[in-house]
């Protein structure tokens, strides 16, 4: 998985807001009255959030278990003279060398998971190496999203370089949905490659969330819809999760 998805994935992602985005960790951090600095990113991708939090004075490590995703975050890195440290490691068992002030994994990366376990696993590591009172904040695809938005859906889009084709399979026994995605990338001569990839996401309940922080020794602060400060609604695509160590 992510060979040649690391090639195609800020393509993929050129839509999401960055900066809106770590505004909105700064304001959770100020909301909080935590003022962290050195932050570790679980599941960091190609480093886009970990390079803009570095831009704005944090200390960055950036943890993925895609080495090539890691090559591409560090060039990025490199190229904007920032200083980060990317692991090469699974977030389900992860090991530092000290302590962090606090601890983010966004973009859904959670839902990738495979059961609660693994669930607990991450959040169990989390509080080994995070310091007393920070803040843990990460984000999901709520169960709304993943059965009724992604559910048995079949995405695409076409564009001169790439293009592709995103079919979805939900399992509502596992609460589960299967993604697989067919790319067409055009190479230098003009020709287009074909690449599959197939992911899968766990639609994860704020009880068993709850549970599964409380279990690890860290305590459920609050609970937010998409990019705000107010309760999640009912149909609510994206929930996010502000945690802090007890």
């Amino acid at each position: 998985m992510y060979r040649r998805f690391a090639d195609v994935y800020d393509q993929l992602v050129q839509d999401i807001p960055y900066k809106k985005w770590a505004d909105y960790l700064q304001s959770a951090f100020l909301k909080f009255n935590q003022k962290p600095e050195l932050i570790l990113e679980l599941a960091c991708g190609t480093g886009n959030m970990t390079i803009e939090l570095s831009k704005r004075g944090f200390q960055m490590i950036g943890l993925d278990i895609s080495v090539d995703m890691l090559s591409k975050a560090y060039e990025k890195a490199l190229e904007s003279n920032q200083d980060i440290l990317f692991i090469n490691q699974d977030m389900r068992n992860f090991e530092l060398h000290g302590t962090v002030d606090a601890v983010i994994c966004l973009l859904d990366s959670l839902n990738y998971m495979d059961s609660i376990d693994e669930v607990k696993q991450v959040f169990e590591l989390v509080s080994r190496y995070l310091n007393p009172g920070g803040l843990f904040i990460f984000d999901l695809n709520s169960p709304y999203k993943i059965s009724k938005i992604l559910g048995n859906e079949t995405f695409y889009d076409l564009s001169e370089d790439i293009a592709w084709v995103w079919t979805n399979t939900y399992d509502s026994k596992k609460r589960k949905v299967t993604f697989d995605l067919a790319f067409f990338v055009r190479n230098h001569e003009g020709l287009y490659e074909r690449f599959d990839e197939t992911h899968q996401e766990t639609a994860y309940t704020t009880d068993e969330i709850k549970q599964a922080l409380e279990h690890a020794g860290l305590k459920l602060a609050e609970v937010y819809g998409d990019l705000s400060f107010n309760p999640p609604g009912a149909q609510e695509e994206r929930i996010f999760y502000v945690a802090q160590k007890v």
